[in-house]
């Protein structure tokens, strides 16, 4: 009797130790030690180069009307193209607007033609279309020069594993912790130990795994989103509910010891049965 206590006693012990979700498992921002990697200072954040499948919006701005008429369709503003292609763009798709990579590495500009902007950052391409325009529109009377807006659109990264979903990315610089914020953060049985991002470049698939605990993050390539990023969170092994407070320890103690207890009675009742029969 006192040996199947114990080895109940270990057995209610252990299961705690191990449900425990410790401070130590779910914090940002830890100091590197044997457990928790360091990371060489390898921070270089690098403007986006456009890859194939990439869409551009591209605005023209001119003193003359007629070549703002040709190139933004119609004449229409700056600010109600952004406006109708967040909400579908005109006949319910911002194609119109935008200008596809293709697989050649160029996107299709009026009356300029094929333009090469695979590998180059949006401000490139931004200087490389306004040399192309002005050479083309210097005979024109009375041109003086153009300005050309160059974004990205669509821009998204996709979070598996946690809160899934699909996130737009809005501004220039996304960072790791921004965008598990923005995907609602991880709970407490998300591993913080080793999350992987899937990015793929050129049709070559990479995966980044590392340790988000770790503050060392902020200084590491690990720390900077990209677009089309997809980012997996794994549940920690072995883990499929958490005690992180006091109340719930007591509360699973009591009903582990009482159904212990049940289970006990009800061998030790079976033995005595079996013992009162023998004799």
């Amino acid at each position: 009797m006192i040996k199947l206590r114990n080895i109940l006693f270990l057995a209610v012990v252990g299961f705690l130790l191990v449900s425990c979700v410790t401070a130590r498992k779910v914090n940002y921002m830890q100091e590197p030690d044997r457990y928790i990697p360091h990371y060489a200072d390898t921070l270089s954040f690098e403007d986006y180069k456009l890859r194939i499948d990439d869409r551009l919006y591209v605005y023209v701005y001119s003193l003359d009307e007629k070549v703002m008429a040709m190139y933004n369709a119609g004449g229409t503003n700056a600010s109600q193209m952004r406006q109708q292609m967040n909400n579908g763009g005109m006949y319910g798709s911002y194609d119109l607007y935008t200008y596809l990579v293709d697989e050649e590495g160029n996107i299709d500009f009026p009356t300029i033609g094929k333009v090469a902007v695979h590998g180059l950052t949006t401000r490139e391409v931004k200087h490389k279309l306004e040399e192309e325009l002005g050479k083309l529109l210097a005979d024109i009377p009375g041109f003086t020069t153009v300005s050309v807006e160059v974004n990205i659109v669509n821009r998204s990264f996709s979070v598996i594993g946690a809160q899934s979903g699909r996130y737009t990315i809005n501004k220039e610089k996304l960072t790791i912790f921004e965008a598990l914020a923005m995907a609602g953060d991880l709970k407490e049985f998300n591993s913080r130990k080793e999350i992987k991002i899937i990015r793929e470049i050129d049709g070559k698939t990479t995966i980044k795994t590392f340790d988000a605990r770790s503050k060392d993050i902020i200084n590491s390539e690990f720390y900077y989103v990209e677009p089309n990023d997809i980012i997996y969170i794994r549940q920690i092994p072995g883990y499929s509910f958490g005690i992180n407070h006091v109340s719930t320890v007591i509360g699973v103690t009591a009903a582990t010891i009482s159904f212990g207890a049940f289970i006990y009675a009800i061998v030790q009742t079976g033995i005595n049965h079996v013992n009162k029969h023998k004799k």
